[in-house]
């Protein structure tokens, strides 16, 4: 699903990857291991396509495809989820509106139809009830007046409804509340068509995962045992 190959990534000029050598297979649940500050999250983030991260050398190839060059978008579209550690706020774009427009645009780009709103509205709720979501969240704004457990719930509400093939959560767990966790452990284990790699500091939430594999960075670069 994630083939990584000698991957060198700067950031406004300073070098934070060193020839980053990465294989994923399709269905595996993968952590990124090390300490704060070993690369971490500038792998994930170069991976989903930010574009502050520069790709000095090597390729990524995403089910089949190399994606070294792809902006942001197609990446995502083609499949690629990215949950990040801090999300913003955005005032005046409801939950409702954000995830009509993102589920189109993904069922366009798959099928080349257009999404139907009862379509969307009948996977909206099957969604909502499995995360416990309230209705009224469909109208409030992204994140705005959101405590950390709820907006890992969107998170997650968001993972459901665009099914992506490999999900990139970065400490998805931070801030979560054992009931919190326990629902992000069991969406996880509710998706085995998706791949995910995940970043976390907390053996008790990765046990709840059972992680099938296990890569540690230290100083930017691939620790090898």
């Amino acid at each position: 699903m994630l083939d990584i190959k000698n991957l060198n990534v700067s950031f406004d000029g300073k070098k934070l990857l060193s020839d980053i050598n990465l294989n994923i297979a399709h269905g595996a649940r993968h952590l990124l291991a090390g300490h704060n500050g070993s690369g971490k999250s500038s792998l994930v983030q170069t991976i989903a396509g930010n574009p502050a991260y520069s790709i000095d050398s090597g390729t990524i190839t995403f089910d089949g495809r190399d994606i070294t060059n792809e902006c942001t978008t197609t990446r995502a579209l083609l499949g690629i989820f990215l949950g990040a550690q801090n999300v913003p706020e955005i005032p005046g774009l409801t939950v409702l509106s954000f995830l009509k427009h993102s589920c189109a645009a993904h069922t366009h780009f798959n099928t080349g139809r257009d999404l139907s709103m009862g379509e969307f509205l009948q996977r909206l709720e099957s969604a909502r009830e499995q995360l416990n979501i309230p209705k009224d969240w469909l109208n409030r704004y992204i994140n705005v007046g959101f405590s950390g457990g709820e907006r890992k719930r969107l998170m997650l509400l968001q993972l459901i409804m665009t099914n992506p093939k490999l999900a990139i959560l970065d400490e998805p767990d931070s801030g979560a509340d054992g009931e919190t966790q326990d629902l992000i452990a069991q969406t996880i284990a509710n998706m085995p068509n998706t791949t995910f790699l995940f970043i976390s500091h907390q053996t008790t939430f990765t046990d709840r995962i059972k992680p099938t594999g296990i890569t540690t960075l230290s100083s930017g670069q691939i620790m090898i045992k």
